[in-house]
């Protein structure tokens, strides 16, 4: 069950990050820029985050396992639309529609492998392995993608998850039982509505600004409707008798900041990630199979700490592996600072492992410190807002970075990127906050000491 599950996971995580190597490949047989393209990743990115939350509460009352079959078809049925976009309006829609089905995958195959294993050790581990698998999509995604679109083009990125929905359904069917929440919420329209709204427009604003201009009388009335929708989300969920999002979770110290710091990591590989697919293809000619290749040490380092990190998470608690992970971040934040033209290979591939190795210490215990703090019968939406958060920093990664490098000579590419790898440097600080407020060890932990 946790194999079907973690496939699932390698699929959502995948697509976030498989895409990113192609762009430039994809902006040339379009004919789009590089601001175009960032709606290509975050049409994904932003409908994944907006809708996790009600797909969770949705699998908790209709059934996990329902729901997370038919996300697996939506997804198929998306992939196989972006496999044959004509134009770049399609592809968007397309990749809208795929955030539709992956958010139906995420929360629910958290919440199957934490209802299945009650034992706290036990389920720190399972966590442990299931992040390392997310982990490794999203790390292997642009390797996995300069293969592909040296191979067959880059169109085979959207062709290659056919083969792994027709498996993860079978294996679904045949592994994974039927479960459902204790006590299944009312939908909450409103809050759905105003949530979305408002991460579509601030997402909206963070890639569009630089083009409109951030003063200009678009991008203050898109100011406005940030607050408006916030205000009015803020409004609804105080109001509902079962909000969208329990508010109130969020003065629990440990949820909040467990939620924080997913964000800034997710903000931290997403920056890293689109940074270095452009600077290595348009600044130094780099083919996508060479620039994909280029994260290997990533995918190493994320791969093979994560389930490290879930055992240390088990025995010690979180606090060790978020300092460990926001070290680590940081490091490779910092290596990249002065990057260059002719920086050295070297010290790119040095940043990619301590980047990867960050992001891999880093899920495990942000993940079982969030989920710990709700009630196992809302392990759905536990699962769904954590989530929310990693996508919500995988879509502002995106944009913050494109926007940093839009319409910038390729000559000039490095030194534009210089202040996106100082915010890596500070995601990486952040978690060292993180793991100051998470407790210093559980209290099986505790026991066992």
């Amino acid at each position: 069950m946790l194999a079907v599950c973690a496939l699932s996971m390698f699929l959502v995580g995948l697509d976030t990050t498989i895409v990113n190597v192609g762009l430039p490949v994809i902006g040339r047989g379009l004919g789009v820029g590089t601001r175009g393209l960032e709606w290509v990743v975050d049409a994904y990115t932003v409908v994944l985050a907006s809708l996790l939350i009600s797909s969770g509460a949705l699998a908790d009352r209709f059934g996990r396992r329902r729901v997370f079959q038919c996300g697996l078809i939506v997804f198929g049925v998306a992939s196989l639309a972006c496999a044959v976009a004509p134009s770049l309006g399609f592809l968007v829609v397309a990749r809208a529609v795929q955030g539709v089905g992956a958010s139906m995958l995420s929360p629910v195959a958290l919440a199957i492998v934490v209802n299945a294993m009650p034992d706290p050790r036990e389920r720190a581990r399972a966590i442990g392995v299931w992040a390392s698998v997310f982990g490794l999509s999203m790390a292997a995604g642009p390797v996995t993608g300069g293969w592909l679109i040296a191979a067959f083009g880059w169109r085979s990125v959207f062709w290659i998850n056919a083969p792994i929905i027709v498996a993860a359904l079978v294996l679904v069917a045949v592994f994974v039982p039927e479960s459902r929440g204790q006590r299944a919420r009312r939908l909450d329209l409103p809050g759905q509505v105003l949530l979305t709204l408002a991460l579509c427009v601030s997402v909206g604003v963070l890639i569009e600004g630089p083009r409109i201009g951030w003063a200009s009388p678009l991008a203050m009335v898109g100011y406005a409707l940030i607050v408006v929708a916030t205000a009015g989300f803020t409004w609804v969920e105080l109001h509902q008798r079962e909000p969208l999002m329990d508010l109130g979770l969020f003065r629990r110290p440990l949820f909040a900041s467990a939620v924080l710091g997913a964000m800034a990591v997710f903000v931290a590989l997403n920056v890293s990630l689109l940074l270095n697919t452009l600077y290595l293809q348009h600044a130094r000619g780099w083919t996508p199979l060479a620039s994909g290749m280029a994260t290997l040490p990533m995918a190493l380092g994320a791969t093979l700490c994560a389930p490290w990190s879930g055992n240390l998470v088990g025995r010690l608690g979180p606090r060790r592996p978020l300092v460990i992970a926001g070290g680590f971040t940081a490091a490779g934040g910092l290596c990249m600072v002065n990057l260059g033209q002719d920086t050295s290979v070297l010290l790119l591939l040095l940043a990619h492992l301590l980047i990867g190795i960050g992001f891999g210490f880093a899920n495990a215990p942000l993940t079982n410190t969030a989920v710990s703090g709700l009630p196992p019968s809302r392990a759905g939406v536990a699962g769904a807002i954590t989530s929310t958060a990693r996508q919500v920093g995988s879509a502002v990664g995106i944009a913050v970075a494109g926007g940093l490098v839009t319409g910038v000579s390729p000559a000039g590419l490095a030194h534009a990127s210089h202040p996106g790898w100082l915010l890596v440097t500070a995601c990486g600080l952040f978690l060292f906050i993180v793991a100051r407020a998470s407790p210093a060890a559980t209290p099986l932990a505790r026991r066992s000491a």
